[in-house]
């Protein structure tokens, strides 16, 4: 999945491909911001890790993924 993040007094957002789950990540940056001076840390799809102070992150836009259709469309006109 796709989360983007807004980090403040930062002018492009951070693009990380996770294989976290939405819940997972939601929770991340909740128990984060609990904590004082808790920082947001993702795992990303390479292994690697992304870490953010959390009283910094601006906004977390989760994409779930979109399931893929084949075919022409959603159904067809002729019964």
């Amino acid at each position: 999945m796709q989360v983007r993040i807004g980090v403040q007094f930062v002018p492009k957002e951070l693009v990380v491909e996770t294989a976290q789950s939405a819940d997972e990540v939601q929770t991340a940056l909740a128990d984060a911001l609990a904590e004082d001076r808790g920082v947001l840390v993702l795992r990303d799809e390479r292994g690697g890790r992304v870490v953010i102070p959390a009283d910094r992150v601006g906004y977390l836009e989760i994409a779930e993924e979109e399931r893929q259709t084949v075919g022409f469309g959603g159904g067809s006109q002729y019964a």
